[in-house]
């Protein structure tokens, strides 16, 4: 049985949609792992109450008596904060009590707590957030989300490293295809760091590198190569794009809304609202600790967090952390980087 921990106080919608979220997990998804909820005992005992026909056989309470705020600065809060629901969350995976976790709370203290409590896979500089953006096709992986602001261009070989084992392993493609985030194709495009970043991708024979790609691209899910599954960029333009992607998702749902709201119930146009939908991906897994850790909106609804869990189990089932640790074992054994 998989056990997922859930930070239960995170989110701004905490502890309700956090539960609600659970409790959805439990009787949506296949009966195989089990939801350890981590936070104040009397706030999620008195939130589960609310639901009286909840079959409880599979839930955990873990105390935690403590939360980091959004606001709080993200390391001195983990430090500080020793009895917060992300600390003791990832401390039960730490101890080997629990397999995954899952939450909405402050990101730069997940991250932070994540590296420091699980510690970072050997040839892995820096862990990455991997964000799934809906395209025309299928989804496109984007990392790093928003975790690593600057980048050198070794940090960048090693997200795409990262997101091939991910969308091998997780979302069952055989040979991922990585493109580089660039303002041209062109090999002289872009500034030092990407020129550079370019040149170690090409000779990286571990790697299904299609080139730089453009923004577009993402959207498309393909260019003129071919599809592109992953694509690699730092933090501060891979959060720039996050955020562009949301607004324009909810101005596409809002224009339907007001100009051609009697299409609303067709059931083709909930399919693509679903399809826009962030909460339908889940979390964004943390990628490079040696654990499981997913990384939610603030403003997580229960449906997101339910497949924020979908996403934690998955992980766990496929053994991923541990296919992370053998493909950077055979970087660091002499393959080309």
């Amino acid at each position: 049985m998989i056990r997922v921990a859930v930070d239960a106080m995170g989110g701004d919608n905490a502890p309700q949609a956090e539960i609600a979220g659970a409790l959805q997990a439990l009787t949506s998804l296949p009966e195989r792992f089990v939801i350890q909820l981590v936070g104040r005992s009397e706030v999620i005992t008195a939130e589960l109450a609310k639901h009286p026909n909840t079959d409880r056989s599979r839930l955990e309470i873990h105390e935690a008596a403590e939360v980091i705020g959004m606001a709080e600065k993200p390391l001195a809060a983990v430090r500080s904060k020793r009895k917060s629901s992300i600390v003791v969350g990832l401390g039960l995976q730490k101890a080997g009590e629990s397999d995954a976790f899952v939450s909405a709370g402050n990101t730069g203290a997940l991250l932070a707590a994540s590296t420091l409590l699980l510690g970072l896979h050997d040839g892995v500089e820096r862990a990455t957030v991997a964000t799934l953006f809906p395209t025309s096709s299928q989804p496109v992986l984007v990392l790093d989300g928003g975790a690593n602001v600057d980048c050198s261009p070794r940090e960048l070989v090693g997200f795409a490293y990262l997101g091939t084992v991910y969308m091998r392993d997780v979302l069952r493609r055989p040979s991922p295809t990585v493109g580089l985030l660039n303002v041209g194709e062109e090999e002289e495009k872009g500034n030092a760091i990407s020129r550079e970043a370019h040149a170690l991708l090409r000779r990286s024979s571990r790697l299904h590198y299609i080139g730089n790609i453009e923004g577009r691209d993402i959207v498309a899910g393909h260019h003129k190569y071919g599809v592109v599954d992953v694509v690699v960029c730092d933090g501060f333009v891979g959060n720039v794009i996050l955020k562009f992607y949301e607004s324009v998702a909810h101005l596409f749902v809002n224009l339907v809304k007001e100009r051609a709201p009697d299409i609303l119930g067709r059931p083709e146009i909930k399919d693509l609202f679903r399809f826009l939908d962030y909460s339908e991906y889940g979390g964004a897994p943390l990628l490079g600790v040696k654990g499981i850790s997913i990384i939610c909106h603030g403003a997580s609804t229960a449906n997101a967090i339910k497949n924020a869990i979908r996403v934690a189990v998955q992980s766990v089932e496929v053994d991923l952390s541990r296919h992370i640790g053998a493909e950077f074992a055979q970087r660091e054994a002499g393959a080309p980087a």
